[in-house]
């Protein structure tokens, strides 16, 4: 690794003061996010993240799984390889890219390289088969072969119960360059605190949805914005039309399969296979059992439901 890199040691860093650190900088795992590559995160809730805007996301099972694992995969990765590794318990910062950090793995002893340590449900199995670089990972570690200054990056990755994966990254400067550029433009929007342009993922569906959980009683004026209402409408009109055609198709080869609960023709298979679930109806079970109260497992959510309707000219007029 280059000498001139500067770190901050995470051995006695609370994850508090872990989790505030990183929201200074980009880091590995944001750098997907901000060139549309994840499907976690989009450049809006990256920069919601760094803005200070959206909550910390809470630990969960899957993170915990993935922490606590991590020296596992390491050590299966030594097994595979024959390589050594070590931790390296820092926040390194290149002065090169000082909007940028990496809060790598492992270091490889005796090797100008880093490891990546992963978890991943079997369900992901095909995405790690027969592949060169699985795609979700590869930014990730661009962005830490950029920081770190190293010339290969290797990944390894556990499908839990299913295998286990390595691969590995040679540095290509073209690309570092090309993503290290992106993410300066995008640190640029965060130090303006200037939003990137809003994009339709459910991503930031969702972390617009945490920023205004709740409406007040007032109006605002959408100026410039007829446009894309207008546009809006016309395609929620599309979309009726698509849906009828599509329920037209599937009602059709509903009739031509019958009581058959599968169907071929040229490259397409089709399924239409009985499934039964049990479902809880806690209206019929309070008429059978009245003396027992359920207030107590019920839950009030709520929602804001977004509708665009078009106004008559004679109701703006009287308006």
């Amino acid at each position: 690794m280059e000498k001139n890199l500067t770190r901050i040691s995470t051995r006695s860093m609370s994850r508090q003061a872990w989790l505030a650190e990183r929201r200074k900088t980009i880091g590995g795992s944001d750098a997907a996010g901000i060139v549309g590559l994840s499907r976690y995160a989009t450049p809006y809730t990256v920069w919601a993240d760094k803005t200070g805007r959206l909550p910390e996301q809470e630990d969960n099972e899957a993170m915990r799984q993935g922490r606590e694992l991590e020296e596992y995969v390491a050590k299966r990765w030594e097994e595979a390889t024959g390589k050594r590794v070590r931790r390296s318990n820092a926040l390194l910062y290149n002065p090169s890219y000082p909007f940028a950090h990496a809060d790598i793995d492992r270091t490889v002893l005796g090797e100008d390289a880093g490891l990546e340590c992963k978890t991943t449900s079997a369900l992901n199995l095909r995405q790690f088969r027969n592949v060169e670089f699985p795609e979700q990972y590869y930014v990730q570690c661009v962005h830490y072969l950029a920081v770190t200054g190293c010339q290969r990056w290797y990944l390894a990755v556990l499908v839990f119960g299913r295998g286990f994966f390595t691969f590995t990254l040679e540095r290509d400067q073209a690309e570092i360059d090309a993503l290290m550029a992106a993410e300066e433009r995008f640190w640029a929007l965060v130090e303006q605190d200037t939003p990137p342009a809003l994009d339709g993922l459910e991503a930031t569906g969702e972390a617009l949805q945490v920023l205004y959980p709740n409406s007040r009683n007032s109006s605002v004026e959408l100026f410039g914005r007829e446009a894309m209402l207008s546009e809006y409408v016309a395609l929620q009109g599309q979309k009726k039309e698509l849906a009828e055609r599509i329920s037209q198709i599937e009602n059709t080869i509903k009739a031509d399969m019958q009581d058959a609960e599968s169907g071929r023709c040229g490259a397409y298979t089709v399924s239409w296979k009985t499934q039964t679930r049990r479902l809880f109806q806690p209206k019929e079970f309070s008429l059978a059992h009245p003396e027992i109260d359920l207030q107590e497992f019920y839950r009030d959510s709520s929602s804001r439901p977004f509708r665009v309707r078009e106004v008559s000219e004679d109701q703006r007029q009287a308006g």
